[in-house]
């Protein structure tokens, strides 16, 4: 029965793949074609959420517990848990509905599997869309896992996925030796141009993980695609990351959300607007556009959050507009705003926890020291130049 209905499912799919226009199969596509070979004989603790989707819209854990020689034991959470509408601390355990399995969260009282949570499983399965910047947690879980499977003597199996704003550029500074943590998991600049298959092949390399990795790889994706060059659907990531257009913002916009700035969180546009009670978005404006940043438009708004910081309180700030998808680089404009806000705003902004994110000292000191955006940037190429050369051993795309 299991065999005939894997039969019709990779019909389906192909079916899926088709009738959306998609030349893109993400990994697990490519294991439910091949009918789940790359897992046979495992038991399987799956590390997904609500992006764990095939091409024709069957969830990953309906997809890993059809298979007829791979047994699912168990599900694992990231932050804003299996559903992916949770912003909050402290997620606690479930029951999958569907399976009755249960639900382990890493993202409550432990981020890392424990013994108890790893019992009768030999391999843990990530399954997790990621958006392209250092601080988006969901590699930082998946880092933890890698470490709980070479612990305890688990292999780890990633089932690719694009990335979204494109596997080709990279941006920002190197996170510096010794600053590493949930936000920041690894040494690599805040737009790091990989995948999270990639990213576990660089991880195993350069952090020593003794553990049994493979990636299941997507098909027909080229590094310098971003996801709307795929064909494939569109899922929310997290509860403020509502679109392609948030995602390429967020790693310039949101290294500054360590500060008292609102960034857009309790309003319909998050990391498309950034402003505070105190800021005059007209001025803020003017000196962003005297930058002449590409493929940017900068308007002056003022807005009220609902929720986050500065709620039911009326902000002054700025409306971002990307208007060339080839020329905008996200952290350019990120620290094009920090500087801008500097200067014109020194005394209302408190930066003592922007390098929450950022994590470079260096680039903290320029900052302080009164350095342009450019001066900034400029700083961090040799280390750039270095990346792209210590990252292209662990890539699997053209």
């Amino acid at each position: 029965m299991k065999l005939a209905f894997l039969s019709l499912a990779v019909c389906c799919l192909a079916f899926a793949a088709a009738a959306q226009g998609s030349a893109v199969l993400c990994g697990v596509d490519v294991l439910a074609r091949d009918q789940g070979k790359q897992l046979h004989g495992r038991k399987v603790g799956l590390l997904t959420n609500h992006t764990g989707l095939a091409v024709d819209g069957r969830r990953t854990i309906d997809v890993i517990a059809a298979l007829e020689a791979v047994k699912l034991v168990a599900i694992f959470s990231p932050e804003h848990g299996l559903s992916g509408k949770l912003d909050k601390d402290g997620i606690g355990h479930g029951t999958d509905e569907a399976t009755r399995l249960p639900i382990w969260s890493l993202y409550g009282e432990t981020r890392k599997p424990t013994k108890e949570m790893l019992s009768g499983i030999d391999t843990i399965v990530f399954d997790i869309q990621d958006i392209g910047c250092r601080f988006y947690t969901y590699v930082s879980t998946m880092g933890n896992c890698m470490e709980a499977c070479a612990e305890h003597g688990l292999r780890f199996v990633v089932l690719d996925r694009p990335n979204p704003i494109d596997g080709a550029t990279m941006a920002g500074p190197i996170l510096d030796a010794g600053a590493e943590s949930f936000v920041g998991w690894h040494r690599m600049p805040l737009r790091h141009g990989m995948t999270a298959g990639e990213l576990t092949r660089m991880f195993q390399g350069e952090r020593g993980i003794r553990v049994e990795a493979s990636v299941v790889a997507c098909e027909g994706w080229s590094r310098k695609d971003r996801f709307d060059r795929t064909g494939l659907l569109w899922t929310d990531p997290s509860p403020n990351m509502r679109s392609l257009t948030q995602a390429m913002l967020y790693p310039g916009v949101g290294l500054l959300e360590g500060t008292n700035l609102s960034v857009g969180r309790g309003t319909d546009t998050p990391f498309e607007r950034v402003g505070a009670p105190w800021c005059d978005g007209v001025a803020l404006a003017a000196a962003l556009r005297q930058l002449g940043l590409p493929g940017v438009a900068i308007v002056p708004i003022r807005f009220t959050p609902n929720a986050s910081k500065f709620a039911n309180e009326l902000c002054s700030g700025v409306q971002i507009a990307i208007t060339d998808w080839e020329a905008f680089e996200p952290v350019s404009l990120g620290v094009a705003l920090a500087c801008a806000l500097r200067d014109g705003f020194a005394d209302p902004w408190k930066t003592e926890k922007l390098n929450w994110l950022w994590k470079h000292q260096a680039s903290m000191d320029l900052f302080h020291q009164g350095a342009s955006a450019a001066e900034i940037q400029k700083s961090w190429q040799k280390d750039l130049d270095l990346f792209s050369m210590r990252r292209r051993p662990f890539l699997l795309y053209p």
